[in-house]
């Protein structure tokens, strides 16, 4: 006999919350039987369990959930399965070739980050070694001034 599950089992078991359950199944990621009075109750079988977590993992890896509801539904289709592994593929490629360009522009961000860091840290080993500007001057003798008046008298 096959498992079923509650909407409550899989969202402890994926740590999700029930409301995210029943978007997925509103996005037509799980397909739940429904039972009780006017079929309020969901009822989980262990193929929608297997639906949640490829869902889960496809959403880990970057894809929206329409991409991971295509890449599900092909291994539910009656078609060929070389069709559909390539077409996965096909899938996977494009993802990775986005992926690598973000990852990209993402470096490309960071060096630029590391060119204003070392210039703003050459700028300020030149101010200090002259001296420092005005205002680095003032608030030095600023924090020495306040650190020189007496604590108020509590009474």
């Amino acid at each position: 006999m096959a498992h079923l599950y509650s909407i409550s089992d899989l969202a402890k078991e994926f740590d999700l919350t029930t409301r995210a359950i029943r978007f997925y199944e509103d996005m037509g990621l799980l397909r739940p039987e429904r039972t009780g009075p006017g079929g309020r109750s969901r009822v989980y079988s262990s193929r929608d369990r297997a639906r949640l977590k490829l869902t889960l993992r496809a959403k880990r890896l970057g894809f929206s959930l329409v991409e991971a509801k295509d890449i599900i539904d092909m291994y539910d289709s009656p078609r060929d399965t070389t069709a559909q592994l390539e077409k996965f593929l096909q899938v996977l490629d494009l993802h990775q070739k986005q992926l690598v360009a973000q990852m990209q522009d993402l470096q490309a961000n960071l060096d630029e980050i590391k060119v204003h860091q070392r210039e703003t840290k050459a700028l300020l080993t030149k101010s200090l070694v002259k001296g420092g500007d005005e205002k680095v001057k003032a608030s030095k003798t600023s924090a020495a001034n306040v650190s020189s008046i007496p604590p108020a008298d509590p009474t």
